[in-house]
């Protein structure tokens, strides 16, 4: 799997600012925030690195877009066997993390709940600091953790 594949086919149909407020600066956030909190939840990092880049690649714009999450799922199903090559578990877990990723669920695997804490983490960029009562994991939950990627999504 090569995540720079795989971010040039997202960016050939992708259809917002590519430096938008859901662009590739929040896909790296995204994957930043996952990868920290991978290393103390036990998330299996390569599906966490893979939500990071596909949770917001089928959005249509920067507002409510209901549906995004599901037709990122699709995204990731269309290019299973060709461009990735997930076990059926793993592609059914990236599949649910980013159809589910906006629903303000807490509960689930933890793998699901690392993709969704690292994305609530960069709420920053859009004036909404991120609350420990809406995050999944005793990790992301962490006062350093909060203040830290807060830090970071809001000086981007």
């Amino acid at each position: 799997m090569n995540i720079q594949n795989l971010i040039e086919v997202i960016r050939r149909d992708y259809a917002l600012d590519w430096h938008g407020i859901h662009g590739i600066d929040h896909f790296r956030r995204v994957m930043d925030n996952g990868r920290a909190l991978a290393s103390r939840t036990g998330a299996k990092r390569h599906l966490v690195d893979l939500f990071a880049i596909f949770h917001d690649a089928r959005r249509i714009n920067d507002r409510m877009d209901p549906g995004h999450g599901r037709r990122a799922a699709e995204l990731v199903e269309s290019l299973q066997g060709d461009l990735l090559s997930l076990s059926d578990r793993d592609c059914d877990l990236l599949m649910y993390a980013c159809t589910y990723h906006t629903d303000g669920l807490v509960e689930g695997n933890p793998t699901v709940q690392t993709c969704w804490d690292a994305d609530r983490l960069d709420l920053g960029r859009v004036g909404i600091k991120p609350v420990p009562e809406r995050l999944c994991t005793t990790a992301a939950k962490d006062p350093a953790i909060l203040e830290w990627a807060y830090e970071r999504s809001i000086s981007r």
